[in-house]
């Protein structure tokens, strides 16, 4: 039965993922560690961009295509490496989703006009809440198979990374009180084939997108 059909508390994930615990270790790592995306992004990517003769927006795009050839690759031949999961031998895998997700947070939110971070005061928690939230309430699934637990911590952490935005990088505080608990939400449905990597930037994404014009 694909792994995704199954109601997402009774699951063992560390069982399901290539090398057992060491490659779930591996992947909720590689999850967290996404964080510096968004800040290298922001503080350096015209630098970053510029080394290969391209704007930030052509790196990103030039990365995240690169990203889904190896992906359509990888699922013509089959492949799962350490940390994926058994299901993500015939779907889209959470990498490929979560590439897809990010890079699509630089592309279609605009910059402001300011310096440095500041410039990312949507990107980041945008990214944040992804890369914070999804690995923090899956956890609490796993170990405790307790959604509202899931939900509660969720939110906790969520609002901590908008609010502590407004805080550090003036993301706007009423921006920040309603995407915060959009970025819960997408860890919430169980679909077969997009992956929360996607939902839980999609969808504060699309809601910041329409509120961006009375902003």
């Amino acid at each position: 039965m694909d792994e995704k059909s199954v109601n997402n508390l009774t699951i063992d994930h560390v069982s399901h993922s290539v090398g057992g615990f060491s490659g779930h270790a591996f992947r909720r790592f590689t999850h967290i560690s996404m964080f510096i995306i968004p800040l290298l992004y922001y503080q350096n990517g015209v630098e970053i961009a510029s080394f290969f003769n391209l704007n930030p927006q052509q790196f990103v795009s030039l990365v995240c295509i690169t990203i889904l050839l190896i992906e359509a690759i990888r699922l013509k031949s089959g492949l799962v490496i350490i940390g994926q999961r058994e299901y993500e031998t015939n779907q889209i895998s959470a990498l490929a989703w979560g590439a897809l997700s990010v890079s699509l947070v630089f592309l279609i939110v605009p910059e402001q006009k300011y310096d440095g971070l500041k410039s990312g005061m949507y990107g980041i928690p945008l990214i944040f809440g992804l890369t914070f939230v999804d690995p923090l309430m899956g956890e609490i699934k796993r170990q405790k198979k307790d959604i509202k637990m899931a939900i509660i911590v969720g939110l906790f952490c969520s609002y901590s990374i908008w609010l502590g935005c407004s805080l550090w990088i003036e993301t706007p505080l009423m921006v920040s009180i309603i995407l915060a608990p959009l970025t819960v939400l997408g860890e919430i449905p169980q679909v077969k084939y997009i992956d929360d990597n996607a939902t839980m930037i999609l969808f504060p994404l699309a809601a910041l997108m329409i509120l961006l014009p009375f902003v």
